[in-house]
């Protein structure tokens, strides 16, 4: 197999991720109608950089996911127990009941057909799970034990990425023609937690990281880029600000799909000349930076979201969306600071077997705390009308 050369770090794609994170957290705020969307990038993303490491270093699929492990497991663990600990302090029954029905299928990186299989309406439900928005974690996860194994099969020999492009390109189509089919039910769910039917983002950005891709924008001049760049930025802005949530004509049959290319095409564009207009832009101090922790961003916010009281009426319900970001940002933080550092720059703690110990430990700890959590009992929280005191 044929491997890509080795890339420096590119903040643009870190910056690209803080706006996607940014766009989901104003859409769960209320803010932003088409916001979901970066959910899109987000995969698009995931496809181009993991796609990417697989051909630069071919180091075998058990030390891949391993890497895989250490990098998103440690914060995602945190965060269930947090989660569990706040709900079960502060959340009503019916909330802490569904979070401890949903932690084990978050553990098992499903909780997409989870909720699928639960008829679990994303649109109108999801208020009510605290891990609701993990289905997206579940379909990355899924890529990623899959999507390797194929990489590791087709890629070998002088026209392996040739048949990796060829594979992913028709991987999408097929993926769209199942969204197409299935997002035209009256509850779009299935077609918008489901691994298949979300695939296509995932592997139009597995495309852009070819050899073949990357030839064709290799030859690109920076302005050339800029040309083609900054309108597809416009337009992926225009897109969140304006696609009016799940009902927007034409989202399930083609629209979405429409979005994850043009997300493919501007990541290829930046990683080949980040120092453009947009590259600048996207890869200034502010998007950099909210990119860089946008994992426990996405993470914590929702959580935080559902158990951080609402406003009451005559408040400023911008006043509770500044405060709502500004303790998922400390959370994510806190996180990065103290989880994922030092599991990714392998501290003496999180390093070798003792890493794998503290993972385990801590998998433990959230079992022995799912297990010892008691289940509120059905009605709990609810006034039995036959009790009343009726005149």
């Amino acid at each position: 197999m044929t491997t890509a050369p080795r890339r420096p770090h590119i903040g643009a794609l870190d910056g690209l991720r803080g706006l996607a994170v940014a766009a989901v957290l104003l859409f769960h705020a209320g803010h932003l109608r088409g916001g979901f969307l970066g959910v899109d990038l987000f995969f698009v993303l995931s496809g181009f950089l993991i796609t990417g490491l697989l051909l630069k270093e071919p180091t075998g699929l058990p030390a891949f996911w391993a890497r895989r492990a250490r990098r998103l497991l440690p914060a995602l663990t945190v965060m269930v127990v947090g989660t569990l600990l706040l709900a079960w302090a502060f959340a009503g029954p019916a909330m802490l009941r569904s979070a401890l029905q949903d932690a084990p299928w978050v553990a098992a990186q499903s909780a997409n057909w989870h909720f699928i299989a639960e008829r679990i309406g994303y649109w109108n439900a999801s208020g009510t799970r605290l891990f609701a928005h993990l289905w997206s974690i579940g379909v990355e996860w899924q890529f990623y034990l899959a999507w390797p194994v194929v990489v590791a099969v087709a890629g070998r020999g002088p026209w392996g990425q040739r048949r990796i492009a060829l594979i992913a390109g028709a991987g999408a189509l097929a993926s769209l023609f199942l969204m197409i089919r299935l997002g035209a039910a009256v509850d779009t769910t299935r077609a918008y937690e489901g691994t298949d039917t979300r695939a296509f983002s995932l592997l139009l950005g597995s495309v852009a990281a070819t050899a073949p891709v990357r030839g064709v924008v290799a030859r690109l001049s920076r302005r050339a880029v800029d040309v083609i760049s900054v309108p597809l930025l416009c337009g992926l802005l225009a897109a969140w600000a304006l696609t009016g949530g799940e009902k927007a004509p034409g989202l399930f049959q083609g629209g979405m799909f429409a979005h994850s290319l043009a997300c493919a095409v501007l990541i290829a564009l930046l990683a080949h000349a980040p120092g453009g207009l947009v590259g600048r832009a996207a890869g200034s101090a502010v998007p950099r930076r909210l990119g860089e922790v946008s994992y426990s961003l996405y993470l914590w916010h929702w959580p935080v979201y559902l158990l951080l009281p609402r406003p009451l009426g005559g408040l400023d319900g911008r006043l509770w969306t500044v405060t709502a970001i500004g303790v998922s940002l400390a959370a994510a933080v806190v996180s990065k600071v103290l989880v994922e550092d030092p599991v990714r720059l392998r501290a003496p703690w999180a390093a070798g077997r003792r890493g794998w110990a503290a993972l385990s430990a801590a998998a433990l700890v959230t079992a022995g705390l799912w297990a010892a959590i008691p289940r509120p009992e059905p009605g709990a929280g609810t006034v039995d009308v036959s009790r009343l005191d009726l005149p």
